[in-house]
């Protein structure tokens, strides 16, 4: 897979009205699925599929934004727990998963990936509520 396929560098994925801010070297989206409220992917700006082919510099920054939006995340939601998961099995594009768990998790030993639910989509002013929420957390944390 090279830029032009990435689904992430053709911006087919995530969803542009699900964004929520540049950071730097990523850009925050609230994950479509909102079962578990405050699910945010962070996508790395250019295409690479391993850590190894950052620059050690761009590592030190990227850990730094995922730790911004951690700190959002566990802020705004008061999240007992964060988790945090990169994987791309499925998108080789560096995108982090960072997933706030909360006092009312309906299974909070499990990962997100193997809790069976129906998707919790947002959309409209429920969507947009919850974006101008994440996006005024993130100006105050900076």
């Amino acid at each position: 897979m090279n830029d032009s396929t990435c689904k992430a560098c053709s911006g087919t994925w995530p969803k542009a009205d699900h964004f929520i801010a540049d950071l730097g070297l990523t850009r925050a989206y609230l994950h479509d699925d909102q079962f578990f409220p405050g699910w945010t992917v962070l996508v790395f700006c250019r295409h690479a599929t391993e850590l190894f082919h950052l620059a050690p510099t761009e590592r030190i920054q990227l850990m730094e934004e995922v730790n911004l939006v951690a700190t959002v995340l566990g802020r705004v939601y008061e999240a007992r727990k964060i988790n945090y998961e990169l994987l791309g099995n499925q998108l080789p594009h560096i995108h982090w998963h960072i997933i706030p768990r909360l006092a009312t998790d309906p299974a909070p030993l499990e990962p997100v990936w193997r809790v069976q639910h129906e998707p919790v989509l947002r959309s409209g002013p429920d969507l947009l509520s919850t974006i101008q929420r994440l996006q005024q957390a993130i100006q105050q944390a900076r």
